[in-house]
């Protein structure tokens, strides 16, 4: 009797043993991009700018076609994304707009929880590479949110000493200094624009050695690499201009694609593909008007083509359509996310706070509103899964509700929503206008009558901090 208790226990600790060895928590690798557009990828239906490593990451995993950024511009959109909030919800319902060079504010370490911090806490190595811009001050960087490893620049590479000030966002007369390249919490080198189009390169290799040194250690790791060169002005390495059909924007986006690669094969030789996830998505939409003060700045290097043509309306700097928060988005993960695939299920960048940490198996905050959801079901394409969100809300980043996306439809305010006034709004049916050309409100009152119920439960959970 005593043997068989004791060939039974030996096979429960070995089938306890291998089940451990099944979950193990799986490296995690999001490619930030910076104001890519929708269908600036060629799987995404791009013919002027090619990107056959991204396109390669798309037939290995999942297309998310109504993925949407949580604003459309950088600070608050990724401010959203590490916290899984809103932007109006951010530093305890402060928000945070766009920061410069003069901005004495950022991301509050004592007010917020990010998701770097709670990866580490489930022993995750965690590191970025590239573009921070949540606040350039010491008590602002990312090693204070939870990054063990930080080699990047604070804000855009267009706040350099070309840009005078001329508007509210910098003094007048007032010019930026030479954007500064930051290691850990140490400016290292004060960058001039030859040297601007050199980071990009150093960012990719710096990145890949990260990979290295987490898996020498043998910690799962969260890598974060938010390429700098498809923002403004489109600097690319020395030998690498000219190569796409888009001038100097596709020239970006076409070197982005060439580090996705380098990511790729570094993943390939170390063997660790099958226990990576990697998410590729913008922080918001793109750049479609021209700029004097970029072109004067930049030359080619700021000009936008204002006759390239995207499939979804207007583009940066707006949450009321779709060309501003809804971003082409990638998603790979071995075993668990079905090769060639498709979801067009409305999900959020701040979804993916709550299903990375679900992942690692850490604990989501439970002291705060946390607005995004797993999407694992998504994800792994379960049988009836669909979005979690009963609706996903355009929000500017101090409050101000532009928009609502329910199901096919959205909803856009023409001035922010205002239950008070009588706002002008504008319904589109999102399955057969995905460019939002046709107002369909007088015929869909029922539909508006409900959004507008939506929107009412949001503006009010916003203001009392509680759960949507």
């Amino acid at each position: 009797m005593k043997n068989i208790l004791l060939i039974a226990a030996l096979l429960l600790c070995t089938l306890t043993y291998a089940q451990e060895s099944t979950h193990k928590q799986p490296n995690i690798i999001h490619i930030l991009a910076d104001d890519v557009g929708f269908d600036d990828l060629s799987c995404f239906g791009s013919i002027d700018i090619y990107t056959p490593n991204l396109d390669a990451l798309a037939e290995k995993g999942m297309k998310f076609t109504s993925f949407y950024a949580p604003h459309g511009t950088c600070t608050p959109s990724r401010a959203a994304l590490l916290t899984g909030r809103y932007a109006p919800r951010v530093n305890e319902g402060k928000g945070l707009y766009v920061l410069f060079p003069h901005s004495k504010t950022g991301l509050e370490d004592e007010m917020e929880v990010t998701i770097t911090e709670l990866l580490k806490e489930q022993g995750y190595k965690t590191g970025l590479y590239g573009k921070w811009h949540l606040g350039h001050l010491p008590q602002y960087l990312p090693c204070v949110h939870g990054f063990d490893e930080f080699l990047g620049i604070p804000y855009p590479n267009d706040h350099g000493p070309e840009r005078i000030g001329n508007s509210g966002w910098r003094p007048n007369g007032v010019s930026d200094p030479a954007i500064p390249l930051i290691e850990q919490a140490q400016v290292i080198k004060r960058c001039d624009n030859n040297d601007l189009a050199e980071l990009p390169a150093l960012f990719t290799r710096e990145a890949c050695k990260f990979i290295y040194r987490s898996v020498k250690e043998e910690k799962p790791f969260y890598l974060q690499y938010a390429n700098i060169e498809t923002h403004t002005p489109w600097f690319v390495p020395k030998g690498f201009e000219g190569k796409s059909k888009a001038a100097a924007y596709g020239d970006a986006v076409e070197y982005l694609d060439r580090s996705v690669g380098i990511i790729m094969n570094t993943l390939k030789r170390l063997k660790i593909e099958d226990n990576t996830i990697i998410v590729f998505s913008s922080d918001n939409g793109p750049l479609i008007y021209r700029d004097e003060e970029l072109e004067n700045c930049y030359g080619k290097f700021g000009f936008t083509d204002p006759t390239r043509e995207h499939v979804l309306r207007e583009g940066k700097y707006q949450e009321r359509y779709d060309g501003g928060i809804r971003v082409s988005c990638i998603m790979t993960w071995p075993n668990n996310i079905p090769a060639g695939t498709t979801c067009d299920e409305p999900v959020t960048a701040m979804d993916l706070f709550t299903t990375f940490a679900n992942v690692a198996g850490a604990e989501i905050p439970t002291d705060r509103p946390i607005d995004g959801k797993d999407i694992q079901n998504l994800m792994r394409q379960e049988e009836g899964a669909v979005s979690p969100h009963k609706a996903i809300y355009g929000y500017k980043a101090r409050g101000g509700l532009m928009s609502v996306r329910y199901q096919n439809w959205k909803l856009v305010f023409k001035n922010k929503y205002n239950p008070e006034s009588d706002n002008e709004l504008y319904l589109y049916n999102l399955d057969n206008d995905l460019g939002e050309a046709t107002d369909v409100a007088a015929n869909n009152p029922k539909v508006v009558k409900q959004i507008l119920k939506l929107a009412a439960e949001a503006e009010q959970a916003i203001n009392e901090g509680k759960n949507l």
